[in-house]
């Protein structure tokens, strides 16, 4: 059998090195856990970055691959398929707003045909777009333009030209911002990467209310918050607001690479023939995948038990920041969990990492947390006691 350091050596000769790694090499996963090449388990409460909704190798998903990969691997998208239609309809009819969909690979490449089709909707003369500090749409050139966080523009300019960006929650900002040259505003309803951060009240209402006065399309980047995972199909549907266009991706097919872009009918036939393309965008093998996604959640009940795994992982994590002054504060919505801590979150995965919980620090001191929805409520509770034990034995 290859031992963990000799595929580490391997790395280090043949791919770049433009990840940080962990000194781990998983073989195996089955629902929150995963084991490594030396056959140690470990507990995941950050699945796949938030792609794994439904755990490592969910059943439903395995099988319809599986008949998938028996049946037509690729074809290109001159042909019809039964698998995409059926995808678009039922994504199309869970929006609540019954757009059409543009299929592709990932998030980022969800976000850059919205960017194209907002322009393409905002032309003559109008093309610039809003988006937030502290946003993250994707690593792609007009994807990380639109990323409202520095860090992420250095040593890559000059970038693409007409991106504003307002302050998460600042209407005001917004409004502000808005010219006869802007054409659309970005935003996630919860940012993630930022730090699991909710709107304030009335925020998302606002920014719809701004963009019909001043016509112009309201995006919302449902990557990481959608399908799902705050206990409703789409996180803005916590609030009174509907977008123009959406984009998702991430745990869109159960692990499987998949990205969407729906919009509102009026405006998607900007799109015609020759405007954009995704060589395996809609491929049906991630179509059947999404399909058994979609159809996992609804049969196994999975939006309510995300407001379960939200009201224990509250219960839990409430009864240790009474106990523990490295808490600063709490984000929850569904199974989005952001700890905000007041020391450098990164020693803290590390240590968990040794006890093998896997979890996520960003923004420098929030402990995110993405787990499946079929976490167990033993798994939650043994994941947790992992959490509290390195937290109460910090040494700052």
């Amino acid at each position: 059998m290859v031992t963990t350091p000799q595929i580490i050596e391997l790395f280090g000769r043949y791919v770049i090195g433009n990840y940080t790694r962990y000194p781990v090499c998983l073989v195996r996963g089955e629902g929150s856990q995963v084991w490594d090449a030396e056959g140690n388990r470990y507990l995941d409460f950050f699945p796949g970055w938030g792609c794994d909704l439904l755990g490592h190798c969910p059943p439903r998903v395995v099988e319809a691959v599986r008949d998938q990969v028996t049946r037509l691997i690729h074809v290109p998208n001159t042909w019809y398929t039964e698998a995409q239609g059926l995808l678009a309809q039922a994504l199309s009819e869970r929006s609540g707003f019954h757009g059409q969909c543009f299929f592709c690979n990932s998030g980022t490449e969800a976000i850059e045909a919205a960017i194209k089709l907002a322009r393409l909707c905002g032309k003559p003369g109008r093309y610039k777009i809003i988006s937030m500090i502290n946003s993250f749409h994707g690593r792609t050139m007009g994807a990380v333009t639109a990323t409202g966080q520095p860090k992420y523009h250095q040593g890559i300019e000059p970038l693409l030209p007409g991106f504003n960006y307002a302050p998460f929650g600042d209407l005001d900002a917004v409004s502000r911002l808005i010219d006869e040259e802007t054409c659309a505003i970005l935003v996630e309803p919860i940012q993630g990467e930022g730090g699991i951060n909710l709107p304030p009240d009335g925020y998302l209402e606002g920014l719809r209310t701004l963009a019909d006065e001043h016509k112009l399309l309201l995006i919302f980047d449902e990557v990481q918050a959608g399908m799902g995972r705050t206990g409703r199909w789409f996180a803005h549907q916590h609030w009174n607001a509907k977008p123009d266009v959406m984009t998702l991706s991430k745990a869109l097919a159960g692990g499987i690479a998949c990205g969407a872009m729906l919009a509102r009918r009026e405006i998607a036939d900007k799109l015609r023939p020759g405007t954009h393309a995704a060589t395996f965008g809609g491929n049906r093998i991630a179509c059947r995948a999404s399909l058994a996604t979609i159809e996992t959640i609804e049969a196994d009940g999975l939006l309510a038990r995300a407001e379960q795994i939200a009201s224990r992982f509250r219960e839990r994590l409430g009864g240790l920041r009474a106990r523990c002054p490295l808490i600063q504060d709490l984000r929850i919505r569904g199974a989005m969990i952001g700890i905000e801590l007041s020391v450098d979150g990164v020693p803290i995965v590390n240590q968990c990492l040794k006890r093998r919980l896997l979890i996520n620090c960003t923004h420098g001191t929030v402990i995110r947390l993405l787990p499946a929805l079929t976490l167990s409520d033993r798994e939650l509770d043994e994941g947790c006691g992992i959490l509290e034990e390195v937290l109460l034995s910090h040494k700052t």
